[in-house]
């Protein structure tokens, strides 16, 4: 990472929990120093950056509180002098004219008392000049406000049939292959439609923006008629006709009028149609003459139950138009923006989970995502949430979702890995619609690498490195930048060989040394690398880099939406500047935040430390965050699916707290997690409990057991049976400042009035009529036999295992070593015994033993020397339920 990326990812941190401490009523001293962290950053990075600040202006030093106020007194001192002198000066006869004008509207006003038609002559005015002047001489003001460049801004409530939507517009964009290039955004305060452009002009009018799309895009010639003079001119008479029929549209709001107008344009399109004996309105090639008459009809196919039969060329254009998929998707591009859906599709669409927002662009049974993991570990959690979201995408929209293994690296690539993410989808309930292998594509890849050198669009360097990176970050050309064509492809033979020559050889992009981006300072695309490839062999010597491939193998497959996180902000320019020099199908890019929790790494580097070094005991131990450690903690996968969209697509970096993660992963597993009861193993924890009148309440021939539910809400779920005794065990937390005359209640059995109290024994009486609601205590228990003996028979035994955060700081600094931050104590294990039913547990189910909390079982009940294995399962609560603390923190 350039030090200029690593500035301007500490200055997004830093202003995110800047935002974080305000929005939560962080303390002033905090806050404070978090602000003088992040100018320092931010003038660290114009330092570096030739005196440009982050957001791509000239840097200027903040002032403080003081200073503005003392500026701002100056800059209006400094106004008035200047008025004074302007009165003084030059234009001292404007009180004169002003004088005059006076003049004139009092003898106009005496000319009309009088009856006179005009006014006498007075001393000639200047006349103002109306905004309409104003706005015929200056259009490229209409918006009144600066737009980035290609972004499109238009009301989203505007009807595709009138002027106001930028439907035509989008349909060009669509169809020129540039519409990845727009930025959509809503203004409901105006009705025009506007666009930015690169030099900082606004365009204003959907069909003024389709021709400037048109015109600046290789392939958008077609689109304006041509090279052909007449068809120029008759794309040019169909734009004025259906902009004549367009705006009349807006006052045609009775359903007569509507009809009226759509027979009157139907029927001058039937006879065009027809007498020309044409596929489209100009000809056979599709112009957006076409668009901009199907907008005026709606641009809807249900226009045609409108349309008189006796049109049917009318009617066939109509279908034609209808059934375009670019228009499909310019259609529900205008109509998302207002989170609106086509209408057509409403029917097969699920309702949006909450927190998730229509996909831009998207339509039903044509979306296409992809998931593309490098194989060189197992899925983690911020993985989970992308795989999630594009699966979630692909079907909503019912398209497709393609697990790519991106296999561009045989130095870290293994098997293991490839396999482990196949299993991991699985476990998520992610089942893909196909897999594939960037290394299936590698030989397409590598032509295309030749294709960017013979179009004088990349060049062979072997700049060393560090010489490199101090190059880029100081925007100077590389020495081999302007090298020819024939030396590049003759080195990038000799790189791809796999000779030694070839060794210190590399592509790069020729793009733009000067750019504020720094992605696009000619990144490197192509290196040498003899490792055998896990499924080509030796086949190749020298593979491309992620930032070439993917947008490459994107395009090929079909990509529509790649979802990248926003880590890639910088990148996305150069994924769209190869796909655009490649002449490659566009993808669009919806961006997402990466998935971050505090006390967590999610580097597969890092997480391999803890493997290699015995911290752990292996990528599926339940204190890693990878999708096996967390299963295995006891995530339930419903759970981290709302979770996941509950966040949504939101761009939005946020460190999250695992809290309030397993918050909601209990109200998943509280709903089916069966209750049983458990005590301390170790007697020493111990206090005996004897009920004096056991024998003479109970009947003799009544059974010695109690059954409970063995869940309070699911009565279908089945009972537990538990021993009765006239002798309990209690755990001896439970009954510490326990007093006579006090009542407490036996779980699941009844009150017990204590009697009297004696170190590690109480005396107690059951109390038939008690109310268990009523007491203060409410405590676990086991039945023992007389002789103060626990038979096998009666309980199960159990090995409770707590875990605790791996990392010790919350958040690391940038520069601190991780290794540093190793919490030294992270597991720690107890033995318990519990209700018999323990031992038909299987393997993964979540119970809750009350008064303790929730486990999964890892291991079942086999035999006392391997007995039960239960794993905790935070419940987002910082303390255990019931006040029986563990080993760990409860988190």
């Amino acid at each position: 990472m350039s030090e200029l990326e690593t500035l301007k990812k500490q200055i997004e941190t830093v202003g995110e929990e800047i935002k974080t401490l305000k929005t939560n009523g962080g303390d002033k001293e905090t806050i404070t120093k978090k602000v003088a962290e992040l100018l320092a950053a931010k003038k660290a990075y114009a330092d570096a950056n030739n005196g440009i600040g982050v957001d791509g202006k000239p840097y200027e030093q903040p002032l403080s509180k003081a200073e503005k106020k003392k500026k701002a007194k100056a800059e209006k001192a400094a106004a008035a002098s200047s008025d004074d002198q302007k009165a003084q000066g030059p234009n001292a006869d404007k009180a004169s004219k002003k004088a005059a004008k006076k003049a004139a509207a009092k003898a106009k006003k005496e000319a009309y008392k009088k009856g006179d038609v005009a006014p006498p002559a007075v001393a000639p005015v200047a006349q103002k000049k109306s905004k309409v002047d104003k706005k015929k001489k200056a259009p490229v003001q209409h918006s009144q406000q600066a737009l980035k460049s290609f972004e499109l801004m238009f009301n989203p409530n505007a009807p595709l049939a009138t002027r106001f939507s930028p439907v035509i517009a989008l349909s060009t964009a669509v169809l020129c292959n540039t519409a990845p290039d727009l930025t959509l955004t809503s203004n409901h305060k105006r009705q025009e439609c506007f666009m930015g452009t690169p030099s900082g002009v606004v365009l204003s009018g959907d069909v003024a923006i389709a021709r400037y799309i048109a015109r600046t895009s290789s392939s958008g010639t077609d689109l304006l008629g041509g090279d052909d003079e007449e068809s120029q001119g008759l794309v040019d008479m169909w734009l004025n006709y259906s902009s004549e029929m367009r705006a009349s549209s807006v006052e045609a709001s009775q359903e007569e009028l509507r009809k009226s107008r759509i027979d009157a344009i139907s029927k001058t399109l039937d006879e065009a149609l027809s007498n020309q004996n044409s596929t489209y309105v100009v000809h056979d090639s599709l112009t957006i003459a076409d668009i901009a008459i199907y907008a005026v009809l709606g641009f809807s196919s249900s226009v045609i139950d409108d349309i008189n039969v006796e049109y049917s060329s009318a009617i066939r254009w109509v279908k034609q138009m209808s059934s375009s998929t670019a228009l499909l998707e310019a259609q529900q591009l205008a109509l998302s923006i207002g989170r609106h859906t086509i209408p057509d599709a409403n029917s097969i669409l699920e309702p949006l989970e909450e927190g998730m927002n229509a996909l831009e662009g998207a339509l039903p049974g044509r979306v296409v995502t992809r998931f593309p993991p490098e194989p060189s570990g197992y899925l983690h959690i911020g993985h989970a949430k992308a795989v999630l979201l594009n699966d979630y995408y692909a079907r909503r929209y019912k398209g497709k979702l393609i697990l790519r293994l991106d296999d561009t690296n045989p130095s870290k690539e293994k098997e293991e890995f490839q396999q482990a993410i196949i299993d991991d989808l699985k476990t998520l309930g992610v089942y893909p619609d196909k897999v594939t292998h960037t290394s299936d594509y590698f030989g397409v890849i590598e032509e295309y690498a030749r294709q960017l050198i013979k179009d004088g669009l990349a060049f062979m360097d072997d700049t060393p490195q560090e010489k490199m990176q101090a190059e880029r970050l100081a925007r100077e050309n590389s020495v081999h930048r302007n090298q020819s064509v024939q030396e590049s492809l003759s080195l990038f033979d000799l790189m791809c060989s796999g000779k030694p020559e070839g060794a210190n050889w590399c592509l790069r992009a020729k793009i733009d040394m000067q750019s504020v981006n720094g992605t696009l300072r000619d990144p490197v695309l192509y290196r040498q690398n003899l490792t055998p490839h896990h499924n080509t062999g030796t086949t190749f010597k020298a593979y491309a880099t992620y930032d070439l491939a993917c947008p490459i193998v994107d395009s090929l497959e079909g990509v529509t939406h790649a979802l990248r996180t926003t880590e890639y902000n910088d990148r996305d320019e150069q994924y769209a500047w190869l796909q655009r020099a490649l002449g490659l199908r566009r993808v669009r890019i919806h961006a997402f935040a990466r998935l971050n929790f505090i006390n967590t790494e999610l580097s597969k580097r890092k997480l391999a430390w803890f493997v290699d070094n015995n911290v752990v005991s292996g990528w599926d131990d339940a204190r890693f965050p990878t999708v096996r450690g967390i299963t295995r903690r006891g995530l339930n996968v419903t759970a981290l699916r709302k979770f996941i969209y509950s966040q949504g697509a939101s761009r939005r970096i946020v460190t999250m707290e695992w809290t309030k993660f397993w918050a909601e992963n209990k109200k998943y597993i509280d709903d089916s997690a069966k209750r049983f009861m458990a005590i301390a193993a170790d007697k020493s924890e111990h206090c005996v409990l004897t009920i004096a009148n056991y024998s003479s309440v109970l009947d003799a021939s009544r059974s010695q057991y109690v059954t409970a539910a063995v869940h309070p809400k699911k009565l279908d779920m089945g009972k537990r049976v538990m021993k009765l005794s006239s002798k309990v065990i209690l755990e001896s937390i439970d009954v510490q400042g326990v007093e006579v005359g006090e009542n407490i209640a036996l779980m699941k059995w009844g009150v017990i009035k204590i009697t009297k109290v004696e170190p590690g024994h109480l005396h107690g009486e059951l109390v038939m009529d008690g109310n268990i609601k009523n007491t203060k205590r409410k405590l676990t228990w086991m039945a023992i036999d007389d002789d103060q003996s626990l038979k096998q028979t009666t309980f199960t035994k159990c090995i409770v295992t707590e875990f605790d955060n791996l990392i010790s700081k919350e958040k690391l600094e940038e520069g601190e070593d991780f290794k540093d931050f190793v919490n030294p104590n992270t597991l720690a294990k107890s033995e318990v015994i519990g209700d018999a039913g323990l031992k038909n547990l299987n393997k993964d189910e979540v119970i809750q033993l009350e008064r303790r909390g929730y486990f999964r079982v890892d291991r079942p009940y086999i035999s006392d020397t391997k007995p039960l294995i239960l794993f905790m399962i935070p419940d987002g609560k910082a303390k255990a339920m019931g006040g029986l603390s563990g080993k760990l923190a409860h988190r």
